[in-house]
């Protein structure tokens, strides 16, 4: 378990951009083969494709500024092989009870001042009690009034469930597929890919956008990430938000050993999300303090334009705020304000 090559798998055909274009159009889905071809692309011709996708759908090249709040930390009774908060695991994080209203409200607070768009609100579960959806309930409608939009992920939901986050005001709704389905199970078993997909399906419909992404540098091969994208991109429709993480390594998980994936193929895996989700908010989520400025950088410049923004991650580090701003603004970008984008200063 969990010790899957990493050796990426060698691709002997590489289809022209017009073929690729043509196929998909046919067919109206990516197959796994195409997205192979494109991460096969020499580099530069695949930035060039993404900032092409990107340019296109988003013309203003806004950041969205996402800030993530654990509202209810470890204890969680799944075994993801990447995550700390699995009460299964000898691992720093302990189990805490789900977070009071008004201490959710300050830190919502807090994050608008500091430039956030969007207010996420994370909780170790497996799935909520109908008692726990009341009072997300009374937290998402207390954070719509201070005019951030909002987001949650609280694990599986039923119909019903969704249909009560989405008449308080929920905007999105966050149920990450991980990883490709042939890998999944090398990671997690307490929870199956179609118990994945049936909570997307009921955020669909209720009428809420959705937060759907992953996890690269789990141990999966090119060809498993290509098959993740090659999923999320078939979704009818796509998420409106992807956010693609870079494993952090955590000790005391089953993971906690893996090496990291190269930077470059990082950077691959996000321009490759841009074109096959062109409309689709990419969001650089976990890792990025590991990647550094410039692969940071790079991945801007392959179409990413969302970040999760402050200084903790769920249980995770995080830029600091200040870091992110500063950065945004050496490279020129600018950041999404509600309406409009303004250039940081």
């Amino acid at each position: 378990m969990l010790d899957a090559q990493t050796t990426e798998k060698p691709l002997t055909l590489v289809k022209s951009k017009a073929n690729l274009r043509k196929e998909v159009d046919a067919s109206g889905e990516w197959t796994v083969a195409q997205i192979e071809a494109l991460f096969a692309l020499p580099f530069d011709q695949l930035m060039l494709k993404a900032q092409e996708a990107h340019k296109a759908h988003f013309p203003e090249g806004d950041v969205e500024l996402a800030t993530l709040l654990s509202i209810k930390t470890g204890g969680c009774p799944e075994d993801c092989g990447y995550c700390p908060q699995a009460a299964r695991y000898d691992t720093d994080v302990k189990a805490e009870k789900l977070m009071g209203l008004e201490e959710v409200l300050e830190a919502a607070k807090a994050a608008k001042a500091a430039g956030s768009n969007r207010f996420c609100m994370g909780a170790a579960w497996r799935e909520p009690k109908d008692r726990d959806i009341e009072k997300v309930t009374a937290m998402i409608k207390g954070v719509k009034a201070l005019g951030l939009e909002t987001c949650a992920t609280l694990g599986m939901l039923e119909a019903d469930q969704a249909l009560a986050l989405q008449e308080a005001g929920l905007d999105f709704y966050n149920h990450n597929l991980d990883t490709s389905e042939d890998f999944y199970r090398s990671v997690i078993s307490t929870r199956g890919y179609q118990d994945r997909l049936d909570t997307i399906s009921n955020v669909r419909a209720a009428g809420m956008s959705v937060c759907c992404g992953g996890i690269v540098g789990m141990g999966e091969t090119r060809e498993q990430r290509a098959a993740f994208l090659a999923r999320l991109a078939n979704l009818n429709p796509y998420p409106e938000s992807v956010p693609i993480n870079h494993l952090v390594p955590v000790a005391g998980t089953p993971l906690a050993d893996q090496k990291p994936l190269d930077p470059l193929e990082f950077v691959r895996t996000i321009a490759v999300a841009r074109i096959t989700m062109p409309k689709a908010r990419v969001r650089l989520s976990a890792g990025r303090q590991q990647l550094g400025r410039a692969v940071q950088a790079m991945c801007f410049l392959a179409g990413a334009n969302s970040i999760f923004y402050g200084e903790q991650l769920l249980t995770t580090g995080n830029p600091e705020a200040e870091e992110d701003r500063k950065l945004l603004a050496e490279l020129g970008l600018k950041t999404k304000q509600s309406s409009k984008a303004e250039v940081l200063v």
